[in-house]
C-alpha cells in the first residue's frame, strides 16, 4: 500500500488508521467529519477518498479532551 504524502513528507492518515488509533469505529469517525469537528483532505480524481493530515487529528483529539 502506498501512502500519500505532502510536500513536506507528512504521512496522511486514513479514516480506518485514525478509527484504530482512537479506539472508535470508522463510523464515529465519519460523523466526526460530517460534522465538521475533523478536518479532511479530499484525494482521488472524484475526491472520495479522505486523508486526514496528522495536525488536523492532534487538533481533533485535543477537542474532545480539553
Amino acid at each position: 500500500m502506498t501512502r500519500k504524502t505532502t510536500s513536506a513528507n507528512i504521512q496522511l492518515k486514513t479514516v480506518k488508521e485514525v478509527a484504530c488509533e482512537d479506539n472508535v469505529s470508522e463510523k464515529t469517525v465519519r460523523r466526526a467529519i460530517e460534522a465538521g469537528l475533523l478536518e479532511v483532505i479530499r484525494v482521488g480524481p472524484s475526491g472520495r477518498l479522505l486523508r486526514i493530515h496528522p495536525d488536523a487529528h492532534s487538533a481533533y483529539r485535543w477537542r474532545l479532551h480539553r
